[in-house]
């Protein structure tokens, strides 16, 4: 308690209480004594309250072009973001009508069924029956990484993330186990279809994806498991798994429904005949 006492009742070091005794008993002061001094001194202090006042009036002045500015840019982003909104509506309704003249491309020219069976590999048809679920997450102590783009770096120990090219190997896992058509987190891939990064999304067809990615595959579910399981790319998750921590599950289901992917648009290549046949 005496050292607090002691602190209160000498706020001020000794010190500094001595050196301004001397100066208050040698009549020193701050202030200027010439009359040169003061004149500079109130000179200073005039132009700095003159700078403060003609930035105060600019700003005044400036203020409300700043917020018509503003409030355009406002609105042209709203009439650009509606723009926007209905060209992909009709993006949307131009693939439906192309998927529909496809469609009745294909029963004139091969058949009904030559038809839905092509339209179900190509996947421009959704599809439903039975194959497996597959879930990969990342792992549960997952980070960020040191680089910008964590999904890139040579050792995948520093991420414990998922990426896209080992997304790449499951899929070519199912399609090579027998898998008939197949989805990633409601998206369906076709021969056209890219799984690859952009930062910390894996994209597929250019949409992002966040994990965790559940993979459906339609396919004969028990043989479907087991041969991607005993594959090589079944073992590269396993691997995964077991040394990285990602997180993997597979299930037999008895009904998987599968959207339809949009339309693919053929622009190069050209059917050819010989002799009657394609």
């Amino acid at each position: 308690m005496s050292l607090l006492t002691n602190v209160m009742d000498h706020s001020l070091d000794d010190g500094y209480a001595e050196a301004a005794a001397r100066k208050k008993a040698a009549g020193e002061s701050g202030l200027p004594k010439t009359l040169r001094a003061k004149l500079g001194l109130a000179a200073g202090l005039v132009l700095a309250a003159l700078v403060v006042t003609v930035g105060a009036a600019q700003a005044r002045v400036a203020a409300p072009v700043v917020a018509k500015e503003r409030q355009e840019l406002i609105d042209r982003i709203d009439k650009e973001t509606t723009s926007a909104d209905k060209l992909e509506g009709t993006v949307d309704d131009l693939r439906d009508d192309v998927s529909a003249r496809q469609r009745a491309a294909l029963k004139t020219s091969g058949g009904s069924g030559q038809a839905d069976l092509v339209s179900m590999l190509s996947g421009a048809t959704a599809v439903h029956g039975p194959g497996v679920k597959l879930v990969v997450d990342d792992a549960k102590e997952a980070s960020a990484g040191g680089g910008d783009n964590p999904r890139e770096t040579a050792d995948f120990s520093d991420t414990g993330r998922v990426r896209d090219r080992d997304m790449q190997r499951v899929v070519n896992g199912l399609w090579a186990a027998g898998a008939e058509a197949v989805s990633i987190n409601g998206q369906r891939l076709t021969a056209l279809s890219a799984i690859r990064a952009a930062g910390d999304a894996i994209l597929v067809d250019n949409r992002p994806l966040v994990p965790p990615y559940t993979v459906l595959a339609v396919g004969d579910g028990k043989r479907l498991s087991t041969r991607f399981q005993n594959g090589a790319d079944g073992l590269y998750l396993h691997a995964l798994e077991d040394n990285y921590g990602i997180r993997a599950t597979i299930a037999v289901e008895s009904d998987l429904r599968l959207p339809a992917a949009p339309s693919v648009i053929v622009r190069t290549a050209q059917p050819r005949t010989e002799k009657g046949t394609l």
